[in-house]
């Protein structure tokens, strides 16, 4: 199994994309393929010490900026590195694709040439989430790709987002549940109820409408959404931990008898961070498309791509692409039926 790299994405380009390269393949065996500018990639591998039976480099002579208009790079950058690592897994080359780069770039060329799979309208991007239970964490999605939805899509999310818990979490019956502003039947906008109605006749395990207080308290295994209110959703998560984490720095230095509290609490606070940190998680999938593509934040630090190249091979390995189109024939008259009331 080879999974490519795109290491000209990202903020710190080709430095953290080969340094984690280095580590997936020391820490897992794992054979990587680096997609860039050869010369650079070449003079950072020098850099390290690594299995170099398990990295070889693809030259790519252009780059995707992360302010770049996805649509411009994708029609005047063909020789990008995010377009020739999708070519590659396009054409049976390499297994998975992991980009730190520009995601709306990584998005429209893994549609435009890996296509979506029969049935789906639109991918999404998914994403783990920690809950109160340590070994259960959730599947939020979309957390971008899609900012204006229609109820089938948010529908197909939802089957999506099944065929991922199962698979990747490995859980017979993952509860689904659509983000809202309440829990009753009732609450939200048009799109957001029309979509319900879907849900509640399909065979998911569909459990209603749940709140933002309430998805961290391991009441479901999915929350659907749109990838604006998903992103939102994100990001605050994220910006909460980094808060707690900086103030709990503060409070740990402004006393000894603290920092002697800290101490004794240093492993329960190691646990919380390593269920809390969003780096732990790697990187996201782009759901609904021929293919396994990871697409990670811009900032990501080397631990975190090489975290999103195990989750990159661990969906290969699983076929996750085959359970989606299995959900998706199984609610095929539901998908139709929301496509059919959408264009009456």
């Amino acid at each position: 199994m080879v999974i490519a790299l795109d290491v000209m994405g990202g903020d710190v380009p080709v430095h953290s994309p080969v340094e984690a390269a280095v580590k997936a393949a020391t820490d897992f065996n794992q054979e990587i393929l680096l997609v860039g500018d050869r010369d650079q990639v070449v003079s950072e591998l020098a850099q390290h010490s690594y299995p170099q039976k398990l990295i070889e480099v693809f030259h790519s002579s252009e780059t995707v900026g992360m302010d770049e208009s996805p649509a411009l790079s994708l029609r005047q950058k063909k020789d990008s590195s995010i377009r020739v690592a999708v070519n590659l897994l396009q054409e049976g080359k390499v297994d998975a694709v992991v980009s730190a780069g520009n995601t709306g770039a990584s998005m429209a060329t893994a549609k435009f040439v890996l296509k979506l799979i029969s049935d789906i309208e639109r991918p999404a991007i998914a994403t783990l989430m920690p809950s109160t239970n340590r070994n259960n964490p959730f599947v939020l999605l979309d957390i971008g790709a899609n900012i204006d939805c229609k109820p089938s899509y948010l529908f197909q999310f939802g089957l999506m987002g099944d065929a991922y818990a199962r698979t990747v979490l490995n859980l017979e019956n993952p509860r689904v549940a659509l983000l809202n502003n309440g829990e009753e039947e009732g609450k939200g906008n048009q799109i957001v109820q029309d979509a319900f109605k879907l849900l509640e006749r399909s065979t998911l395990n569909f459990v209603g409408n749940i709140e933002g207080k309430a998805m961290f308290q391991d009441q479901v295994d999915i929350v659907v959404c749109d990838g604006f209110v998903g992103n939102i959703a994100l990001k605050v998560a994220e910006g909460t931990f980094d808060f707690v984490r900086s103030v709990l720095k503060q409070e740990v230095q402004a006393s000894w008898m603290a920092r002697l509290g800290y101490l004794a609490m240093r492993g329960p606070f190691k646990s919380l961070k390593d269920r809390a940190d969003y780096s732990e998680v790697g990187g996201a999938p782009l759901l609904g498309i021929n293919g396994v593509v990871i697409i990670c934040h811009g900032n990501s630090k080397p631990h975190t791509i090489r975290n999103a190249i195990r989750h990159a091979r661990q969906c290969a390995e699983l076929n996750l692409n085959d359970v989606i189109s299995r959900e998706v024939s199984e609610n095929l008259n539901l998908i139709q039926e929301g496509s059919e009331n959408l264009s009456e």
